[in-house]
């Protein structure tokens, strides 16, 4: 990769970041999540993971993404646990996951396996 092609994908991640830093907002926001302990710092996490494993750029993990994100969090899961996940998040309209799953996921009663 040229140095215009890392220059690029480093205003794509800023960009990212950016659309993140607003739904973090949102969530801050949302008397539902309000009484969650240490939300800010949570976000917070939640976006650099996100941004880590959103590998194909469009704002989506994917299969694949989950699957490796969840294998360095050390709580492996199968392909089909994955797709389970992904399903149970999505309701089953997408095979993708944004990150106002991701985060409704993280935060979720039910998902403490996922807790960063």
């Amino acid at each position: 990769m040229g140095a215009q092609g890392g220059k690029a994908f480093g205003a794509l991640k800023a960009q990212q970041r950016e659309k993140l830093d607003e739904i973090n907002k949102e969530y801050m926001e949302d008397q539902k999540y309000r009484d969650e302990e240490d939300l800010p710092e949570k976000l917070e996490g939640f976006k650099n993971k996100y941004a880590e494993f959103d590998l194909n750029d469009q704002g989506d993990i994917d299969i694949m993404g989950l699957k490796r994100m969840m294998e360095k969090l050390g709580v492996p899961k199968t392909h089909l646990d994955v797709k389970k996940m992904i399903v149970e998040v999505t309701g089953g309209s997408s095979n993708t996951i944004n990150y106002r799953d991701f985060v409704r996921m993280m935060l979720g009663k039910r998902s403490a396996v996922l807790k960063l």
